[in-house]
């Protein structure tokens, strides 16, 4: 009969008392002999319960027999290596373990350092997991650009972890970098930061720095955290250092960078344009701030630009006593927004003061000809064009593509009959046939640009009815403070159009 190799008073208790409180994989084993005297398996006499094996058992292995727990180990390099430390009594270890299980439910392939030591008699082994601590931090490693360094300043002796080899792009084949080979490869520009590292080592605090190193045929970004290792005078033996690959970071943070620069100088530039479009408007038609007293009319002028400041537009008015005592009035909008919607109303107003000038008054006539105008320009624009004639209470007008105005008289308020009137600048032969509206003592009138009923969010008509309800309460209450409290009532700027208003009052 097989003998188990367990002594008359063995210590087997005692062992497994010490192993209990053993945090690691520990097992002793005992020999059993043949009947020749010849080691033919190991039974397991003590185990730490606190790690237990690949297919999750603990102290459940004792008294069972190591050919019965691992089949798989019989005859292999580990079965070879127990069989020679119980017979030598040398210590044995095999650094890359291979173990394979083909049970349900049990991790397959495993990898272990085992140690094993001839104690009382049997084997005290301890097993150590590999692949699952190599699996992490390779993992680890991969997902965080991260690799670690660990450097023996008293031997010189470098060691990279596989992540190191990936960042630096270099052969494992060939080990780690030497120091000098690493500072090569860095920036000639950045070697000043790392100077500063040592020097924060040095100081017995961790170095946190980015540095640029030229690998491969490109630049990385490396950010290198360090710290020393001192013995007992407080002189550094050791540096561990942990980097990782920030490059995908940092020309992340350039593009945003660079395309933080591209919208600063877009809204400098829109700002200065915004800046010079509202002062060409300002010397152009300055926005009088009190009424003014024409022929037979008194007149308000309000100018609302748009709540968003780079979006100045080209709308423009005209209010003028002409030499026989008739009245031009006139608003328009140039389309666009900033220096060349301001550079196009500048044309339209100054041209129609030169037209003026040598005696062209029929509204019809004027539209022609700022239409010829835009034709060559360019550009298009909407105009109405007005002429009262105090004599007679009659007001002559035209329009190419805009608003009719608003006609409001006791308390009711309508827009005037709108005659046919091509945009400007679309068509270089339209004509604009001229319509009349005798107006009244105390009658309202009121010329505007788009910008005043067209809103985002909110329908046209809507506007346009909110505008007349407001005109009509100020005609139903007649007096020369009229134009003040309709002035007060339409002020309410769009956020997106500038806005053109030109009031006038028939005078008693």
């Amino acid at each position: 009969m097989a003998d188990c190799g367990i002594p008359a008073e063995p210590p087997i208790a005692l062992v497994q008392e010490v192993l209990s409180a053993i945090p690691s994989g520990c097992t002793w084993l005992l020999p059993v002999t043949g009947d020749t005297g010849e080691v033919v398996d190991f039974t397991v006499a003590a185990t730490s319960d606190k790690v237990q094996d690949v297919p999750r058992r603990g102290a459940r292995r004792r008294h069972a027999r190591l050919s019965e727990l691992y089949p798989s180990m019989v005859g292999g390099p580990l079965w070879s290596l127990y069989r020679r430390v119980i017979a030598d009594g040398m210590p044995g270890e095999i650094s890359d373990f291979d173990y394979e299980d083909r049970s349900a439910g049990v991790v397959a392939h495993s990898r272990f350092v085992v140690s094993v030591h001839r104690v009382l008699g049997g084997l005290l082994v301890w097993w150590q997991r590999s692949d699952e601590n190599e699996r992490r931090l390779e993992r680890t490693e991969q997902l965080g650009s991260l690799g670690w360094v660990e450097t023996d300043l008293v031997t010189g002796r470098n060691e990279w972890s596989p992540g190191m080899y990936r960042i630096f792009e270099q052969d494992p084949a060939l080990g780690p970098m030497t120091r000098g080979q690493q500072a090569a490869a860095m920036l000639a520009e950045d070697r000043g930061i790392a100077e500063t590292a040592w020097q924060t080592l040095d100081s017995g605090a961790a170095s946190d720095v980015t540095v640029r190193f030229r690998i491969g045929t490109g630049i990385k970004h490396l950010r290198i955290l360090s710290e020393a290792a001192r013995d007992a005078d407080g002189r550094a033996v050791k540096i561990y250092a942990v980097v990782q690959d920030v490059t995908a970071r940092e020309d992340s943070r350039s593009a945003i960078e660079r395309l933080a620069d591209q919208l600063r100088t877009r809204e400098t530039t829109a700002l200065a344009e915004h800046r010079l479009a509202a002062q060409l408007q300002h010397l152009i038609q300055p926005v009088p701030a009190e009424p003014l007293l024409l022929h037979g009319l008194q007149a308000t002028v309000g100018y609302l630009p748009a709540e968003k400041a780079v979006r100045v537009g080209g709308d423009w008015y005209h209010a003028q006593t002409l030499p026989d005592g008739q009245v031009l009035l006139a608003v328009g909008d140039v389309a666009g927004h900033g220096l060349e919607a301001a550079s196009g109303m500048a044309h339209l107003r100054f041209a129609l003061v030169a037209w003026l000038s040598i005696g062209i008054h029929d509204p019809g006539t004027l539209l022609a000809h700022m239409n010829r105008l835009c034709v060559q320009l360019g550009i298009t624009g909407t105009a109405v064009v007005a002429r009262h004639d105090p004599a007679t209470g009659v007001l002559s007008w035209a329009r190419a593509g805009h608003l009719p105005p608003l006609l409001s008289r006791a308390g009711a308020t309508a827009e005037l009959p709108r005659p046919q009137g091509l945009l400007l600048g679309a068509e270089a032969a339209a004509e604009y046939p001229v319509v009349e509206a005798p107006l009244e003592r105390d009658d309202l009138v009121l010329l505007y640009t788009d910008g005043l009923t067209e809103r985002r969010g909110a329908g046209a008509e809507d506007s346009l009815e909110q505008v007349k309800a407001r005109l009509s309460a100020v005609s139903a209450g007649p007096g020369e403070d009229a134009l003040a409290r309709l002035r007060g009532l339409l002020h309410s700027a769009n956020p997106d159009d500038d806005t053109c208003l030109l009031a006038v009052r028939v005078l008693p």
